[in-house]
């Protein structure tokens, strides 16, 4: 397994943190012949949800026989998951050799005055991703916006559909304050005349949609709209999910659990529908089994089952929502929770959907330096003090929650997903990912 230090140009990229701004990633790929041009590309936005419906769409396209390339982030275990072709994690020599040759570009470019600082960490791998499909020869790529949509480094596409998952509160100090201003900031994606894809319910958020796809002229086609209704059936073997399109009926079970992974299989559908009418030979059978057959790790995935593990990356409100309904409706008792986040989150809000779920908390500290320290989220929670535990380093909360589950409470690990990776590396030693 490949740590963040096997990648030196990467770590030290690390320390100049977040910048929003197109030019200097605009400056590289130019440099390199705008790779990110040479293959088709669908763009994923949104609050949540959009990891899962690129990996859906991965899996669509991929079993249709089209070669697929896959960007996303944050990775779980190491960062070649962010880069993927064909369901295969970019290699360990190939990735070390587009690092080299981006930092050497990165260097002439800031001797010609044509960049400005240094390259982000996440503008180095976003060129390091268009230029690794680019060698590969995709067929088309799928691309997850890192964060917000209209300055973020993956906004240099035209691509053939524009996605917009959902839109709830996250990263406010960046998108703004209200559910408004951070749909205009998603919505930033949308390029002239290319359809938009559209899973937003909230009235604030989808007025500013609409506003910017009738400005550009782009079809928007809305995942829940009038003519399309999403529904699911309790059967004897589980929940079905039920979609109704303008032109077709989907029945399915989505591989991922959760109500809410049905309302991203039928945006990952609803792209499939836009592509096929747009000359790209898909069929619904293969479009059914995508979604059946899809696997992204961290997300409300179960490992074991004495005691069982859950695992989720629920790092806003939003998504602690989700992980509350799915737990009362898949396990209904409490869990021992072990529980970690980034500074800037808003905790209170998190942990009012996380803490009631558990009669033992375990706070700890995912390896980063922005994480909230255990002691600190203890004083900001302190109405749930009976209940915590402070473990200052994953591992040791891990086995402490494990101790205390005696192999027959579940335990829930949840919060950052950087959490979740640490956790998922203790529980299931890392192997290089095919999907």
């Amino acid at each position: 397994m490949s740590s963040i230090s096997s990648y030196p140009y990467l770590e030290q990229a690390q320390l100049f943190g977040i910048r929003l701004g197109l030019e200097n990633i605009q400056a590289v790929l130019e440099e390199f012949g705008n790779p990110h041009q040479n293959y088709p590309v669908i763009h994923v936005a949104g609050t949540n949800g959009k990891g899962s419906v690129c990996a859906m769409l991965e899996r669509i396209f991929r079993l249709h026989g089209f070669r697929t390339g896959l960007y996303t982030s944050p990775h779980l275990v190491e960062v070649r998951e962010r880069i993927q072709v064909g369901g295969n994690l970019v290699g360990e020599k190939e990735l070390k050799k587009l690092l080299a040759e981006i930092a050497k570009r990165e260097k002439r470019l800031k001797a010609a005055g044509r960049v400005a600082g240094a390259l982000t960490y996440f503008e180095i791998l976003t060129t390091a991703a268009f230029l690794y499909f680019s060698q590969k020869k995709v067929d088309l790529a799928i691309l997850e916006v890192g964060m917000g949509g209209r300055f973020d480094a993956t906004n240099v596409v035209r691509p053939e559909v524009s996605v917009i998952t959902t839109i709830s509160y996250d990263h406010q100090q960046y998108l703004g304050s209200t559910l408004g201003k951070i749909a205009f900031e998603k919505a930033g994606i949308i390029k002239e005349r290319v359809p938009c894809v559209c899973g937003v319910r909230t009235p604030e958020a989808l007025r500013v949609i609409r506003k910017k796809c009738k400005k550009a002229g782009s079809p928007l086609v809305q995942v829940f709209g009038r003519r399309r209704k999403l529904t699911v059936e309790e059967e004897a073997t589980g929940e079905v999910f039920l979609y109704q399109t303008e032109s077709d009926t989907y029945k399915f079970r989505p591989s991922l659990p959760g109500r809410h992974q049905g309302e991203n299989a039928a945006v990952a559908i609803t792209v499939s529908e836009v592509m096929r009418a747009s000359g790209w030979k898909l069929n619904k059978k293969k479009v059914i089994e995508g979604v059946e057959s899809t696997s992204w790790p961290g997300r409300l995935e179960i490992i074991g089952s004495c005691p069982p593990v859950v695992l989720d990356g629920c790092h806003n409100e939003a998504g602690a929502m989700v992980v509350n309904r799915f737990w009362k409706r898949a396990f209904n008792r409490p869990a021992i929770l072990v529980f970690g986040v980034m500074k800037d989150k808003e905790i209170e809000k998190i942990a009012r959907w996380l803490f009631p779920l558990a009669t033992r908390i375990v706070l700890t500290r995912p390896s980063l330096e922005r994480a909230a320290g255990p002691a600190d989220i203890a004083a900001r929670l302190p109405e749930y003090r009976g209940k915590y535990f402070l473990e200052e380093n994953v591992p040791s909360a891990l086995g402490l929650a494990l101790t205390l589950s005696g192999g027959q409470v579940p335990v829930l690990v949840a919060g950052s997903l950087f959490l979740v990776g640490e956790a998922r590396r203790l529980l299931r030693p890392s192997r290089s990912r095919k999907a």
